[in-house]
């Protein structure tokens, strides 16, 4: 093809019915979900990208970086550039399973950089042409589909010698899309070109006494106590412990401090492991590795094969064959994200000096009831227990915190204190 397909002739050819144009900056009459296009009104053999633009955006987000590095404005321009399709006039295809109007809005309200209101498409934002594109839209609610259906259209109107200029194995996509729903990703050398979101504060943690019926102040006529609290000479409120002490606790903490003394087994050390966060051990870290490259290099190649052999089958509302292969899919990438967000905040876990006690990483051989058995105590996120990795937040994993060989450590379950007697320690 001499000239790429034009939004209208795209639409269509999915099967769909195209509304439009509407040029960029006008409000969208569509209130429903579907899918839509921007495109220029004719094709362009340069890149039209504003180098203003590209400089704002590298110094509105500092971690934006090309290839591991800070990039000046000309070498991310010619990055981008080098993404430039000469023949093509689709410049973005986008999906909503909301309003396609409120998308189309939240997409031209987002400045680059941004998250909100909408990210999709930000490098629309770089060109200096943008004023000039017009909007296709058509309704649907089988929104994935046919964004995956659009795409799939626009990379067979691509001229095979522009794809030879990207490489064999490169991703065919209009110039602001970056992936399909399939999974597939564009390999842009980008890294960190959004600002960071920005996170709220957890509320402080609250205390509610409650009180039996006519024990609260004032219920049998006397006087209000006085509001005024005499205080040290540290500054502390009288009746409360301060310094370091003075720290909001949980339910657990409060439970912890309520329950006596004795409770506690005798030489066992405070119990650390609670309050772990996201610790793993050097194991958990690899396993959890392991898992990930399977999925990505085996499972995910496998999901996409199967969704574009579905595809072949027909219709795309009544494939059954795809429908499946599609919710597969959401799973895996979920569990992909899952463990990368696990991996990138993972706190690798020291282990235990010998005689410090048992702590996470430590393998901890225990008796009860006349029965040994070994267990790793381990982070919440890698644990199981068949496996013997026991999650030091469970009843019995905090017990065996800081328990160091020939302790008798007491566990509270459902059906009484049960003793566990530690045998070892590694």
């Amino acid at each position: 093809m001499a000239e790429g397909l034009t939004a209208a002739r795209l639409l269509r050819d999915v099967g769909l019915m195209p509304d439009g144009p509407m040029p960029w900056g006008r409000p969208v009459p569509a209130r429903g979900p579907g899918v839509f296009v921007v495109e220029l009104p004719g094709p362009l053999a340069t890149a039209p990208i504003e180098l203003t633009r590209v400089g704002k955006w590298i110094e509105r987000v500092p971690s934006l970086t090309l290839d591991g590095l800070r990039p000046s404005s000309r070498a991310l321009a010619a990055r981008l550039a080098t993404f430039w399709l000469p023949s093509q006039v689709v410049l973005y295809v986008g999906a909503t399973t909301a309003s396609v109007g409120g998308r189309i809005a939240a997409l031209q309200q987002t400045e680059l950089g941004d998250r909100r209101p909408h990210a999709g498409g930000h490098w629309l934002h770089t060109l200096r042409v943008l004023p000039t594109t017009r909007l296709w839209w058509a309704s649907t609610d089988a929104v994935e589909e046919y964004e995956d259906a659009l795409l799939s259209a626009f990379a067979a109107g691509v001229p095979s010698s522009e794809i030879e200029a990207h490489g064999p194995d490169a991703v065919v996509l209009p110039f602001a899309v970056l992936r399909r729903p399939t999974g597939e990703r564009r390999t842009t050398g980008l890294a960190g070109s959004l600002l960071a979101e920005s996170t709220v504060p957890a509320p402080p943690p609250t205390r509610v006494v409650v009180l039996p019926d006519g024990d609260a102040e004032g219920a049998r006529g006397e006087p209000p106590p006085s509001r005024t609290r005499p205080r040290t000479t540290t500054g502390a409120v009288t009746g409360r412990p301060s310094g370091t002490a003075r720290v909001a606790r949980g339910a657990a903490g409060n439970a912890a401090a309520a329950a006596p003394r004795s409770a506690t087994p005798a030489g066992a050390a405070p119990a650390t492991g609670s309050g772990t966060g996201n610790r793993l051990t050097a194991g958990g870290v690899d396993r959890l590795q392991a898992e990930l490259d399977e999925l990505v290099a085996v499972h995910r190649p496998e999901v996409v094969g199967r969704i574009r052999a579905a595809k072949e089958l027909g219709d795309l509302k009544e494939n059954a064959d795809y429908a499946a292969a599609r919710e597969e899919q959401s799973f895996l990438e979920g569990r992909i994200q899952a463990i990368e967000a696990r991996l990138r905040t993972a706190v690798i876990a020291d282990i235990p000096a010998a005689g410090a006690g048992a702590d996470i990483g430590s393998r901890v051989t225990v008796e009860v009831d006349g029965v040994e058995m070994t267990y790793e105590l381990v982070g919440s996120a890698e644990a199981n227990p068949a496996a013997g990795r026991l999650s030091i937040a469970s009843p019995v994993g905090k017990a065996l915190i800081g328990a160091s060989a020939g302790t008798d450590v007491a566990v509270t379950t459902p059906r009484g204190p049960v003793a566990y007697r530690v045998i070892a320690v590694e």
